[in-house]
């Protein structure tokens, strides 16, 4: 009689429990979206309950309620996207990185190309003080430490100079880096030898970091480059990744495939190599890219021009890099976007430039309006140099990861490359949604799941239950970038949502000017 009593309560109490876990209070409720967890894997159409700033519960949540729900139905439902090359030296200016937030990115890689903030840690210190929208985490920069130690000179390290460097990555490391960049095609870092770099690297390696390269060539000498970076994860066992993946200047025109292969190759024989990729067929860099190494080092450049035979030789030197390298053979490929000293240049070509002086516009005169403007400051420059079939072709790499290579923007301020405003939804838009060369699960798995590996990042990345609650919302019909090389300072479209850390800061497709993001360090 007694058990016959219970079997009623025991069965209330059951049901109680099962209610109880749909009549949570969430702090959002993202209902009838069609999740693409980063996995990889198919979709599925579920709801997600957050909680401050985690994803608590992922399924039926027909009975729970939140103080925010927000109707996903027709929208996909993405992790945030990772951008694994970010330009964010202006984000003491700009912390809330709208041109990111804007894009759905969550988490943004800085210190690429060699050129990592210093000192390391009272940086990430200091932008601990600021509201940031979006969670940022940095590398170490190989040309950074180098020209604090060394200056821009052409020459080997001395012992105490080569432990002083070391010092100074394990320091960054301590400091929570995530790993240890190279631009080796700039100063100074296109000084250093092998030798030094993998010196370098072992101490990153050490520290459970990573190696991302800016190669010392990406036009000509780009097998011979992609080869030395093989070389130093192999000397320095370190996981690499070649960063903005390119074939820059016609003649090297297709050859991706012969990248790839030894990409294919090293990985085969258990060497971790890995790729970024942005999805332009124009790179964006310094008018001294331009210029031969020698004639800037140690900042002599204004003095060597001076000499008529050197100035002979520096020019010899540009005309062969606009025929050959990231000239593309025609002035008009070269494109200025930022001119400090002559804003009228900004969006203008070498052509244009060179018609507006009243000049013949053949490769000799650009070349002497390369070193006039180099004399003059410099300036930000987007070279139309590269084939489309290598873009897709990389694109489609499995170890191929997505990063914007785009510098904080904001509109009215220079003439910036469109890739600072539409990287991720233009690879969802044009390159998934019209052109078919990647599929939505994978296209996001590279923005998301696989860069979040990368990075050793096991709680972000990915959409489960207990991991930090940084999700993009958006419309895979819509979606598309809008910022073109003529007009760029354009927001994409399609971007409904974007949450970081569990706050919204882009709702219904409007930014809430406000941030939540985290500084992240390597544990």
């Amino acid at each position: 009689m007694q058990n016959t009593n219970l079997f009623p309560l025991l069965l209330l109490l059951l049901l109680f429990s099962c209610n109880s876990i749909n009549d949570t209070q969430y702090d959002i409720l993202i209902k009838g979206g069609i999740i693409y967890d980063g996995s990889g894997t198919d979709p599925f159409q579920a709801d997600i309950g957050i909680k401050e700033d985690k994803i608590i519960k992922i399924g039926d949540l027909a009975g729970a309620s939140a103080d925010q729900v927000i109707d996903a139905n027709g929208l996909a439902v993405s992790p945030g996207f990772i951008d694994m090359h970010t330009h964010l030296e202006p984000i003491m200016e700009m912390p809330l990185a709208e041109s990111l937030l804007r894009q759905g990115v969550t988490l943004a890689l800085g210190g690429p190309d060699g050129g990592g903030p210093w000192p390391f840690g009272a940086y990430l210190d200091s932008l601990d003080q600021m509201e940031i929208g979006p969670n940022l985490a940095y590398l170490v920069g190989h040309n950074t430490i180098r020209r604090k130690v060394m200056g821009n000179e052409d020459r080997e390290p001395s012992t105490e100079e080569l432990d002083t460097l070391k010092s100074y990555v394990q320091k960054a490391m301590d400091d929570g880096a995530f790993g240890i960049s190279t631009g080796l095609k700039y100063l100074p870092g296109t000084f250093a030898k092998l030798d030094e770099v993998v010196a370098l690297s072992k101490v990153a390696s050490e520290n459970g970091g990573i190696y991302t390269s800016h190669l010392r060539e990406e036009g000509l000498g780009l097998l011979d480059a992609v080869k030395e970076a093989i070389v130093i994860s192999k000397q320095a066992s370190i996981p690499v990744v070649l960063t903005h993946h390119k074939a820059i200047g016609v003649k090297m025109w297709g050859a991706s495939s012969q990248t790839l292969a030894l990409v294919d190759s090293a990985r085969n024989v258990g060497l971790d190599i890995m790729m970024d990729q942005y999805p332009y067929a124009a790179s964006h860099t310094g008018i001294s890219v331009l210029i031969p190494s020698w004639a800037l080092e140690s900042n002599k450049f204004a003095e060597r021009v001076k000499d008529p035979v050197l100035k002979d030789s520096i020019k010899n030197g540009i005309i062969f890099n606009i025929l050959n390298d990231r000239g593309g053979s025609d002035l008009r490929r070269v494109q200025f976007s930022r001119v400090a000293w002559n804003k009228e240049l900004e969006g203008k070509t070498l052509q244009d430039w060179a018609l507006m002086e009243g000049m013949e516009p053949t490769v000799e005169n650009g070349a002497e309006l390369v070193i006039q403007a180099e004399l003059n400051g410099g300036t930000g420059t987007i070279y139309h140099a590269m084939d489309e079939r290598d873009v897709e072709n990389i694109m489609k790499h499995p170890m191929t990861m997505i990063g914007s290579d785009g510098r904080l923007s904001r509109p009215g301020e220079g003439h910036p490359h469109p890739r600072a405003y539409g990287t991720f939804p233009r690879v969802l838009g044009h390159y998934v949604r019209e052109k078919g060369v990647l599929d939505l699960k994978t296209a996001i798995y590279k923005m998301t799941g696989l860069s979040a590996k990368r990075l050793g990042l096991t709680d972000r990345g990915l959409i489960r239950e207990d991991n930090y609650a940084d999700i993009t919302i958006f419309d895979p019909n819509s979606i598309i970038d809008k910022s073109t090389f003529t007009d760029p300072h354009q927001y994409p479209e399609g971007i409904e949502y974007v949450i970081v850390n569990g706050a919204p800061l882009v709702e219904r497709g409007e930014f809430l000017s406000k941030g939540a993001g985290v500084v992240l360090r390597k544990k």
